[in-house]
């Protein structure tokens, strides 16, 4: 029934868009899944901004490196190595943050460095993974499946969920620790679940980007957004107007016979450019 469901939706995005590139089912699924991601990763990348914590995307990304590797080592499907391993990285950074005197970049910087060094020397001892996890270097959103697609609609349900319990205290953490621990919000809890969903958040962005490009698709819509917003607000919708925009434009543009490049490259390219504009923008009527 689930399954039924993506294949109504994927009809219906065929009949929206009458585009001889959208009649073909992975082109469709892969808008689908898009169109699920985006606004996820908008809203975390809004609050990533704001926590000042692009490099923990970064490691988290990375640690898809790992996640291949030792799902292909232990003969288990990378698609349930890659979210399980990113999850307790998150948590494992979250959890030495709140025990030890270091610095956040310097703690992601060390979990960075394991995870890569991790992926690496599997693959250096089995040379075969490296075609496998080339794949999640660049990304292909084009290679989704119907059950990815599901799980991806229960993240969403489950992250708009926690956003509407956490949304205001997530805000107060970010402005001031001290202040959220006055009016006696579990800093704790909220954190590590934050982390948690952002991790699997960044494992899904980097199936549709891949890992280089995986920070960039949560940080610069909510970057281009922050320079065209008066209030938090309007940047967080902005942000999500901008990501879906972006992610439509950038795969419906690398279909085209004229173009034929990566959908994860020209989706940050488009994300990109409406930056520069938002740049413009910002320098010309808000300064």
């Amino acid at each position: 029934m689930e399954l039924g469901f993506v294949s109504f939706l994927c009809d219906l995005i065929g009949k929206a868009i009458p585009l001889e590139c959208m009649q073909m089912r992975f082109m469709q699924e892969a808008l689908l899944g898009l169109i699920l991601v985006a606004p996820m990763a908008a809203v975390a990348g809004t609050q990533v901004v704001n926590f000042r914590m692009a490099f923990f995307s970064d490691a988290i990304g990375h640690s898809a490196f790992a996640g291949v590797a030792f799902g292909l080592l232990l003969s288990i499907s990378p698609n349930l190595t890659m979210p399980l391993l990113a999850v307790i990285v998150g948590l494992g950074i979250m959890a030495v943050k709140q025990r030890s005197g270091l610095s956040t970049d310097t703690i992601i910087g060390v979990f960075f460095s394991a995870v890569v060094a991790s992926g690496l020397a599997v693959v250096s001892r089995y040379p075969q993974a490296a075609r496998d996890m080339q794949m999640f270097l660049y990304g292909d959103i084009l290679t989704i499946s119907d059950q990815e697609i599901v799980a991806l609609f229960g993240l969403l349900a489950v992250f708009l969920l926690f956003q509407w319990f956490a949304f205001n205290k997530l805000i107060c953490i970010g402005l001031n620790l001290q202040l959220a621990k006055a009016h006696r919000i579990r800093v704790m809890i909220h954190q590590y679940l934050f982390a948690a969903l952002l991790s699997l958040i960044v494992i899904f962005s980097v199936k549709a980007v891949g890992v280089l490009l995986v920070t960039a698709m949560l940080i610069t819509p909510a970057a281009a957004a922050r320079n065209l917003a008066s209030s938090y607000g309007r940047m967080l919708w902005i942000s999500v107007l901008i990501s879906i925009v972006c992610a439509i434009a950038g795969l419906l543009l690398s279909a085209q016979e004229w173009m034929r490049t990566a959908a994860g490259a020209t989706i940050v390219i488009c994300a990109c450019a409406v930056f520069c504009v938002s740049l413009i923008f910002r320098r010309h009527f808000r300064s």
